[in-house]
């Protein structure tokens, strides 16, 4: 069963997204909270797998606090659900540590369907945040030459990896691929995330697609 924290300022918006969390047998909201610093509390509290966070929120906002819960409680995969999907928005998240970035106009399933990529270890990205964030990576200059020079670093097996975790499989879905046991994938994804110089798998996905591999 994947456990849910749930953050959000309006109490009608934490309903909707209860109830369209709740429709997925494998999915349960185990807290709810208002704001950022009670978002973070009960994180370190109950250590839910995921946390849904709004990014406009009073006190410490959505953005600040998926920082804080990547420092106390790594093992929690954080999506951002906002109304705002400004490129500086995503930015900022992602290079935070977000697995995930969702707009609330998105339609219902795409939620259940990040929750459960990101609490197998994958990332998810609705399709229209996506396309921004590829944008703005090609904006400020890491364009497919320079992504495939970075690609040299790693080995052939770790190419393998990286081109199925570019194309959105999680770590179990990689390793059925690839005939290799989950935790193997695991140990290749850190030591990419460590070649590559990134963050995490988002950013990763990014160089893939930059370099052809996806």
């Amino acid at each position: 069963m994947i456990q849910v924290l749930v953050a959000d300022d309006e109490a009608m918006v934490r309903g909707g997204v209860r109830a369209i969390l709740a429709t997925d047998d494998g999915i349960d909201v185990v807290v709810e909270a208002t704001d950022g610093y009670q978002a973070v509390e009960l994180v370190r509290v109950h250590r839910p797998h995921v946390a849904l966070l709004d990014i406009r929120m009073p006190g410490l906002d959505g953005l600040a606090a998926a920082d804080e819960i990547a420092a106390v409680a790594p093992a929690t995969s954080v999506i951002m659900l906002t109304t705002f999907g400004q490129e500086d928005y995503i930015a900022h998240a992602l290079g935070g540590g977000a697995a995930g970035f969702l707009l609330k106009a998105s339609d219902p399933r795409e939620l259940i369907t990040a929750v459960h990529a990101v609490a197998d270890g994958a990332a998810f990205l609705s399709p229209t945040v996506a396309h921004r964030v590829i944008r703005r990576y090609r904006d400020v200059g890491v364009m497919a030459t320079q992504a495939r020079l970075r690609m040299d670093k790693l080995t052939e097996r770790e190419r393998d990896v990286l081109a199925l975790l570019g194309a959105g499989h999680s770590n179990a879905e990689i390793a059925h691929t690839l005939y290799i046991v989950e935790g193997t994938v695991k140990a290749h994804v850190s030591s990419i995330l460590d070649k590559l110089d990134v963050r995490n798998r988002v950013q990763a996905a990014i160089l893939a697609h930059e370099a052809g591999l996806t």
